[in-house]
């Protein structure tokens, strides 16, 4: 056990010496980054240390331009004492409602240097469950953009409120992040007496999203995504993903750690991204799958219009990525596609390389140094042969250790349940069957929906697809397809029936099909199958 901890240890520092993490042969500076980790967290320290190794580096471009390394060090110590003369607090927890931006990045940074405990809200909630969650999780201090700003209203007068990104005229009653910054002393502050880590929140598809909390974070960590992801230091990265998902602030920590420029834009749009890519030279592109599907769904002629050459890496994460999306990325960009599966709760659990893809499109690759996956049954014996599926457990140093509201997830001989089925090929890569409570018994068949969803989106005629169980009184439960289509086709139910049928076996058609504008969908791009039941018609 000994030995091989030490060996994983061992090849972890070799991942990041190659990806220039640790600036060797200057060990001192990583000695020092060590420090500012355990000081004031990764977000704040990240960007600290790369101030130190290049303080004229571009850290984030935005709408608003270009903020060195070194200006968002300053910025964020600004805001960090205006914050502490105002009654902020090592333990204090301060929470964000902002898009991506310079605001957003300011206030993470200072969250970290006053060691407040930060709470990345996602901009797609509604008021309710804004209210629910800033309640929960004991919120003190709400950094909104003004577009938010009926909402934080609803926020009780306890909480302090702040305006991150201000478009029209300044309201005279919530202060405003740029002017606390420029009206203030940006001397480095004394570190806190304890870091107060951030907290991401589920996907709450299926309810009220749960905080799952970061307070450490070990630089060898970082190895897991570096292993089999050839990210570098000093290059520059697109993050299309939202900040507030563990796909777009775990790249985001990343590209800071290796003192990349981070470009983002504070809403997606395709052709914007590539224009991006282009004018930048972007080595990579972060992004959920719904995002990449926008840009090759810009066709061949849109694409040729901008050079992409720069990009070796497309990073996707957040939900399934369809086969035949893959197929296409790979089509149109050449062998840059890295899909990496893992959670909220256990952050990297594998990821597939180009390599892997080619093989075998549709995988989720294998485990990364540092990582642990493997499959059980429901009477929790070990499953070990390709093709069995089986209910995924993984353990990770960036695995969490619980919710904020106390509750935890399954484990088993040390890993964590991720919700999900899946099953290894012969060569030990993973794949990705549904999710365990979405499990579809019909006639007394298991029938998982990503199958049947994979199928029908490999028609041209088809743009997206969802398949749920509905009650049945003969089999229990029957499948129904919610199907968007490309325009101006003529698609019937009974097309789509037969074409399941054709591919599959007769138990996964579909017996009701209905046809959608959209698919309802999170700011992430998962599928709110809640919503999809509660459409039905009776």
């Amino acid at each position: 056990m000994l030995v091989g901890k030490v060996a994983e240890a061992a090849h972890s520092i070799e991942v990041m010496w190659r990806a220039g993490l640790i600036p060797f042969p200057r060990l001192d500076e990583g000695a020092r980054a060590l420090l500012d980790m355990r000081r004031i967290g990764p977000i704040a320290a990240a960007a600290r240390n790369a101030a130190r190794r290049d303080p004229l580096a571009v850290g984030l471009v935005d709408e608003r331009g270009p903020l060195t390394f070194k200006q968002l060090d300053l910025r964020s110590n600004a805001l960090a004492r205006a914050l502490a003369e105002r009654g902020a607090r090592a333990g204090t927890v301060l929470a964000a409602m902002c898009r991506d931006h310079r605001g957003l990045v300011t206030t993470m940074l200072a969250a970290g240097k006053l060691g407040a405990r930060l709470l990345l809200l996602n901009t797609g909630f509604a008021t309710p469950q804004l209210v629910d969650v800033a309640r929960r999780e004991s919120v003190e201090i709400l950094v909104h953009d003004e577009e938010f700003a009926e909402m934080a209203g609803a926020m009780p007068d306890t909480v302090r409120r702040y305006l991150a990104w201000v478009e029209g005229d300044v309201p005279a009653d919530v202060p405003v992040l740029d002017e606390l910054i420029t009206s203030t002393d940006d001397r480095p502050l004394p570190p806190p007496a304890r870091g107060g880590g951030f907290v991401l929140l589920t996907s709450g598809t299926t309810g009220t999203p749960k905080g799952a909390p970061r307070e450490h974070t070990s630089l060898l960590s970082s190895a897991q995504f570096l292993d089999r992801i050839p990210l570098r230091a000093g290059e520059s990265t697109f993050i299309a993903a939202p900040l507030f998902h563990g796909v777009g602030i775990s790249q985001f920590i990343l590209s800071f750690a290796l003192a990349s420029t981070v470009v983002m834009r504070r809403r997606f749009d395709p052709e914007a991204t590539l224009a991006a890519v282009q004018e930048h030279r972007c080595t990579a592109l972060i992004l959920v799958p719904t995002m990449l599907r926008r840009i090759v769904d810009l066709g061949p002629e849109v694409l040729g219009r901008y050079d992409t050459s720069s990009l070796r890496i497309v990073f996707v994460a957040g939900s399934a990525l369809p086969p035949e999306l893959g197929n296409r990325t790979m089509a149109a960009f050449g062998d840059v596609l890295h899909n990496l599966y893992g959670s909220t709760e256990v952050a990297v659990a594998t990821v597939a390389t180009p390599e892997d893809w080619r093989k075998a499109p549709g995988t989720v690759g294998k485990p990364p140094v540092g990582c642990r996956v493997a499959l059980y049954d429901e009477d929790g014996k070990r499953v070990t042969r390709p093709g069995v599926t089986g209910r995924i457990f993984v353990g990770s140093g960036l695995s969490f250790r619980g919710y904020t509201n106390g509750a935890r997830v399954e484990v088993v001989d040390g890993l964590l349940e991720t919700g999900d089925v899946g099953h290894f090929d012969s060569d030990g890569l993973l794949f990705i069957d549904g999710r365990d409570d979405e499990m579809i018994v019909s006639g007394g068949e298991n029938v998982y929906p990503v199958e049947v969803e994979n199928l029908l989106v490999e028609r041209p005629d088809v743009l997206e697809a969802a398949v749920i169980g509905v009650p049945d009184a003969e089999f229990g439960q029957r499948l129904k397809a919610f199907v968007v289509t490309a325009p101006g086709t003529t698609l019937n139910a009974d097309d789509i029936r037969a074409y399941v049928k054709t591919n599959l076996a007769r138990y996964k058609v579909p017996r009701d099909v209905e046809f959608l504008d959209s698919l309802p969908r999170n700011e992430t791009g998962k599928v709110l199958r809640s919503e999809l039941r509660g459409s039905m018609k009776p």
